[in-house]
């Protein structure tokens, strides 16, 4: 788009609101931090496939069942009413993100982010096929003939077959794993898990295969508010100008002090291995993820002309200014509070959690009545959501105020498990022993098959002050 002259002696001014893309041929690179986003990789795959294929107490560690509105989590069963423990799970994870960027930056960007792992995985396919950086470059460059669609037709089959197999482990968190696969070797999946499979997976062929760095780039809004959780004291990887500049070639071994140069030999290849194709050496900008690629490939160099390591490091901006750097500083502080806080409250209420949920409706058409006997009755209704795993049997009882009488069934109240039962219930009381017009009564619940479940709800039995 152009901006148009003020008159007609000015050149008019270009404006890019969005640069084309040019496609990346990042190096491989081999080093410490490699080997630790390989690790990462490796991990965090294993973890996605391979947990849905893991049974516990007769059903799949992981698995949100939404027909039966059931969560099975590593042996915990939780329902719709438990959404509360999952808004604490992601305030966990928002203010873990928070504190470790402050603390050293973009760690999940270059080691845990799907997009960064998948990526990974990708290049890895792409490069075992096609070959290193350069001869991807050299064949794209190159005739467009039958050895090129060939290969790249292998590399894109790979792709969407690995692509496929990701959208079916997807679905497998939603529908138990073994027997999604049998419906897949019989050809009778239904019309939702193939839309799911081939939605996440050519999600995953287009964001990983293709988009790549543009996902983190233009997609991402981590990328754009990372700097507002940074400072000088912010663990980031930099480049050192004071040692590194002024820059240029010479031979291996060579002083730079004989030549009057820094440490840095311009070779470039911080720019080569780099995913999202910046240059370090133009310091901090938003596109870096983080992966620390420029450090291995620079430490290696480094290595072959007999300099000292570190050119390109994790650091701090005080630290490259010769300051002290402070790891302890309040709003990291303030960050490890609200951690622990909040780890601790979702500990504490999973550990206290009763998988029971008892809700008391007074009829409030009347507030009470007098029976033929004299007697002071309420009229509830009680609603017993079984929130265990298995069917459950309980009995009740009532208690705050002497002589109360209940009316209605008290024992054997069987309910399935993620079943709700309505329980209606009168009690009577003899008028004398009310105290106020308002009392406080107590609905005790428990469990005959489990006994542990034991629950106790509060509720107001009304009726007229005795004289």
């Amino acid at each position: 788009m152009s901006q148009p002259a003020a008159n007609n002696n000015e050149t008019p001014i270009e404006q890019v609101l969005y640069k084309k893309r040019e496609k990346i041929y990042p190096r491989e690179v081999h080093g410490i931090f490699a080997a630790l986003r390989l690790l990462a990789m490796a991990a965090l795959l294993g973890i996605y496939y391979g947990l849905p294929w893991i049974n516990l107490d007769g059903h799949q560690a992981v698995l949100f069942d939404l027909p039966a509105r059931k969560f099975h989590i590593f042996g915990l069963t939780f329902w719709p009413q438990d959404f509360f423990y999952l808004s604490m799970l992601l305030i966990i994870a928002a203010i873990s993100l928070f504190m470790f960027t402050t603390l050293a930056g973009r760690l999940w960007c270059g080691y845990a982010c799907p997009q960064t792992v998948w990526t990974e995985i990708y290049m890895w396919i792409e490069r075992k096929i096609e070959g290193t950086a350069r001869q991807q470059k050299k064949r794209d460059q190159g005739p467009h003939d039958a050895a090129y669609f060939g290969v790249k037709a292998t590399k894109h089959g790979a792709w969407l077959l690995f692509s496929l197999w990701t959208g079916f482990t997807f679905v497998g968190y939603f529908t138990p794993i073994k027997e999604l696969w049998g419906h897949l070797l019989s050809w009778n999946l239904g019309p939702w898990e193939t839309f799911w499979i081939f939605f996440y997976g050519f999600a995953t062929y287009g964001n990983a295969g293709f988009m790549r760095e543009q996902v983190c780039i233009y997609m991402c809004p981590y990328a754009r508010f990372q700097s507002a959780m940074f400072d000088h004291d912010t663990l980031v990887i930099s480049y050192d100008e004071m040692r590194g500049n002024p820059r240029g070639s010479r031979r291996r071994g060579t002083p730079s002090a004989e030549v009057g140069l820094g440490d840095c030999i311009d070779c470039g290849l911080c720019v080569q291995v780099c995913p999202v194709g910046i240059d370090i050496r133009d310091g901090m900008q938003y596109q870096c993820i983080g992966c620390a690629a420029c450090i291995d490939v620079c430490d290696d160099v480094m290595d072959k002309m007999g300099y000292p390591r570190g050119l390109v490091k994790y650091t701090t901006e005080h630290a490259l200014q010769g300051q002290p750097t402070k790891v302890i500083r309040p709003r990291l502080l303030v960050y490890i509070a609200i951690l622990t806080f909040v780890t601790g409250a979702l500990v504490y209420g999973l550990l206290t959690r009763i998988p029971l949920e008892v809700d008391i409706i007074r009829d409030r058409n009347v507030l009470y009545t007098e029976t033929d006997a004299g007697l002071v009755q309420n009229v509830y209704n009680l609603k017993l959501i079984n929130m265990y795993d298995k069917k459950q049997s309980y009995r009740l009882s009532v208690s705050g105020l002497d002589g109360l009488q209940v009316i209605g069934q008290t024992e054997g109240i069987e309910i399935e498990s993620g079943a709700v039962a309505d329980l209606p219930l009168r009690i009577e009381i003899d008028p004398v022993e009310l105290k106020s017009s308002s009392s406080e009564i107590r609905f005790h619940i428990e469990s005959e098959t489990t006994p542990e479940i034991v629950i106790d709800e509060h509720a107001r039995f009304l009726g007229p002050v005795a004289r």
